[in-house]
């Protein structure tokens, strides 16, 4: 019976090795944040290698350099302001429930701002002044009922300021200015006390709404 029974120790053994190596993959790459935070580091150029610590064998992204988390390792802070990066945002930074600041500022972005942002519902500030993003202020951002700063100035956005954000009760600084945005100034709801400053530089944008009055949205695309 001994040689039995070391042949199933050997053959238990060598299950056990098995499921560990086809185990360890799934918890390293099953972390969703940090597979969204990788996402975006592939649709990024990065010359000054500020992005080099994202490793994605890592169970999660805290101990990655521009990333904070919370005491339950939750992705709470990215902070990649004026880090000469250039590329695109993605729809994958909407998994970040947690994302309490998404500071983007001063690099050389592309593209569109992801509607999937308005899944960010613990956002406090939105910075993503001097970029080059174009299209559209996603009224998905509406959502958005934490958000306290959003900062999109000098960058390449068009049509309207959307409705839906004058109706975040904690908004308290927006500043849209120099871009290429159309149609009326919102004066109501959040944006009664915003600076009308924080609008300037937008060519095709008219003064503020006047109560009861028609906008001057209806040709604005």
């Amino acid at each position: 019976m001994a040689p039995f029974r070391t042949s199933l120790k050997l053959r238990l053994s060598l299950c056990a090795i098995v499921i560990s190596v086809f185990t360890v993959p799934l918890e390293v790459f099953g972390n969703s944040e940090g597979d969204a935070l990788y996402a975006l580091r592939r649709k990024l150029s990065d010359p000054d290698n500020v992005l080099q610590s994202w490793d994605p064998n890592l169970v999660n992204p805290c101990t990655w350099f521009h990333i904070t988390c919370n005491q339950d390792n939750r992705v709470t802070r990215v902070d990649l302001g004026n880090s000469n990066l250039s590329g695109h945002l993605v729809p994958e930074l909407g998994k970040l429930e947690h994302l309490q600041y998404l500071e983007l500022y001063k690099n050389n972005i592309q593209g569109t701002i992801p509607v999937e942002l308005g899944n960010l519902r613990s956002l406090i500030s939105l910075d993503l002044y001097n970029n080059n993003i174009s299209g559209i202020i996603p009224p998905s951002l509406g959502k958005l009922e934490s958000l306290v700063f959003l900062r999109l100035n000098d960058n390449q956005l068009t049509g309207k300021i959307p409705r839906e954000l004058t109706g975040i009760s904690s908004l308290k600084v927006v500043d849209v200015s120099s871009n290429n945005l159309c149609g009326t100034i919102p004066t109501t709801g959040s944006f009664e006390h915003i600076p009308l400053n924080n609008f300037e530089n937008n060519p095709r944008l008219e003064g503020p709404e006047l109560q009861g009055l028609a906008s001057y949205d209806t040709n604005c695309s």
